[in-house]
């Protein structure tokens, strides 16, 4: 079932399917809709701030103002996930620091918004669990960002301005109280020693979902979709099947579609109308062939 609502320069709506539902719309608001305790894990990527631009709407936290502005606003989601959360459960967030250029602050450095986030959360009640670095190819990243921290002629030049390639993390936050059912993972003994390292490896950089389908030529500016390995990691370390997994920030759908083909279920939120319709597609895609393998059963029981 879909429905959609549109006031001037805001669209809001909601479609959904057996294992999934999203919701089109600022998480600011929408995420006062949903009931207290009720999401088993949240995983998302939010906008980092002042780096790149998802839309032109005022509401979307990339186009805050300033880094102040920002978290604001941020606070606003950080608080609702809190509330909606069950007590002893996670939230896995993925963040990466932010880059100063010399163009717009003078100087080339960077900028602690990991630390940040973490401070932020903590501020409104949650209880940072961990870290983890994601490893990076530093030439695929230098290819990319044109960086000049990581070109060879840096290097020659004055290796002073030198620095490595950037990493994402995961920061793991943790609801207060204790967890009322226990989470009994399907992570073998040989994954939990690999991801139990502060450093995970292996996450493909290029495992994203398809995103030309997202574009919207009138307010295109950015997409980066989360890497589906990073998501499957935290879904299968910190969920059960059947459970709810929440994105704040479901984009064109990345958290939902692994947690339906890990047999979660999904509720997810997103501004963005051409993001949010790619979603809804992605969604449904991601339940027929989770749910084709019943079906087929069903015919050769039959």
């Amino acid at each position: 079932m879909t429905t959609e609502t549109y006031d001037a320069t805001y669209l809001t709506g909601e479609d959904s399917g057996q294992r999934w539902r999203l919701l089109l719309g600022d998480s600011c608001e929408r995420l006062t809709e949903l009931d207290t305790d009720s999401v088993d894990l949240s995983v998302c990527s939010p906008p980092f701030a002042q780096l790149y631009n998802y839309s032109p709407s005022p509401r979307d936290l990339s186009n805050s103002r300033s880094r102040g502005e920002f978290f604001e606003h941020y606070r606003y989601i950080i608080r609702e996930q809190l509330r909606v959360t069950r007590p002893g459960r996670v939230a896995a967030i993925h963040v990466a620091d932010i880059t100063m250029q010399k163009v717009m602050h003078g100087t080339i450095g960077l900028t602690d918004f990991s630390g940040e986030v973490v401070q932020a959360f903590v501020d409104e009640g949650w209880i940072f669990d961990g870290r983890v670095t994601i490893d990076k190819d530093p030439q695929a990243q230098a290819i990319r960002t044109k960086s000049h921290s990581l070109l060879f002629v840096t290097k020659d030049r004055d290796s002073t301005m030198l620095r490595p390639a950037l990493p994402d993390y995961l920061l793991k936050f943790r609801k207060p109280g204790d967890n009322p059912i226990p989470v009994k993972s399907d992570v073998s003994n040989e994954e939990w020693i690999a991801w139990a390292r502060p450093v995970w490896l292996g996450i493909r950089e290029t495992n994203t979902l398809n995103v030309r389908a997202a574009s919207d030529d009138a307010d295109e500016r950015h997409i980066c979709p989360l890497q589906l390995d990073f998501i499957a990691r935290c879904i299968r370390l910190w969920s059960a099947p059947g459970e709810l997994v929440l994105s704040p920030f479901a984009g064109i759908g990345s958290e939902g579609h692994v947690a339906i083909e890990t047999g979660r279920r999904f509720l997810g939120i997103e501004l963005k109308p051409s993001y949010w319709r790619t979603a809804t597609a992605n969604l449904r895609a991601a339940e027929d062939a989770a749910l084709a393998p019943d079906l087929l059963s069903e015919l050769a029981a039959a």
